[in-house]
């Protein structure tokens, strides 16, 4: 018998579900050093359940294995919108029975739906799993473009420095 795979948009009502599986992905990228079940609770309900965040989630069987998260941003070519895809996940479980590819191929129906003219992600360079399976959805690598971060304490930084320079410009007569 096959599996019956419905994906489809989350909300609060998933909240243990989502619970569950933003601990899995947790444990996926840090292992032994991922917070507790209870800590990543708390960070749902705390952070994610009011963010805004919107989150699609794959249910196999009734079961949720699979969730992606994403927002709608502009501008975009045409004067359309663009669905960003923050992450895509799968349980170890789960993976390999086409679960992925249905998440994208939501996430492409969605996008036309609400307007976009594109659908973009990015993919870690390690991860040939999931590299392969982009390629062969036909997916293009935009190689003219580089992904940057700031975080920890540069991201302290900048933040301390651009409040310090707003405020000293706040202080100075506009001249001209």
């Amino acid at each position: 018998m096959t599996a019956s795979i419905t994906i489809r948009l989350a909300t609060k009502e998933d909240r243990e579900s989502l619970s569950r599986l933003f601990h899995a992905i947790e444990v996926h990228y840090w292992g032994a050093d991922a917070p507790t079940q209870e800590a990543v609770s708390a960070h749902v309900d705390r952070d994610i359940l009011n963010s805004g965040c919107e989150m699609a989630i794959a249910e196999c069987d009734g079961v949720a294995v699979g969730l992606t998260t994403f927002a709608l941003l502009y501008p975009a070519p045409d004067l359309g919108g663009q669905l960003l895809m923050k992450d895509l996940f799968v349980t170890s479980d789960a993976r390999g029975r086409g679960i992925g590819r249905a998440m994208l191929e939501y996430l492409a129906r969605l996008a036309v739906q609400r307007g976009c003219v594109r659908l973009d992600w990015t993919a870690e360079t390690d991860n040939p799993r999931a590299l392969a399976l982009y390629d062969s959805l036909g997916a293009k690598r935009v190689t003219e473009k580089v992904y940057f971060r700031v975080d920890g304490d540069c991201l302290k930084q900048w933040a301390s420095d651009g409040a310090q320079r707003i405020a000293d410009s706040i202080d100075k007569p506009i001249s001209g």
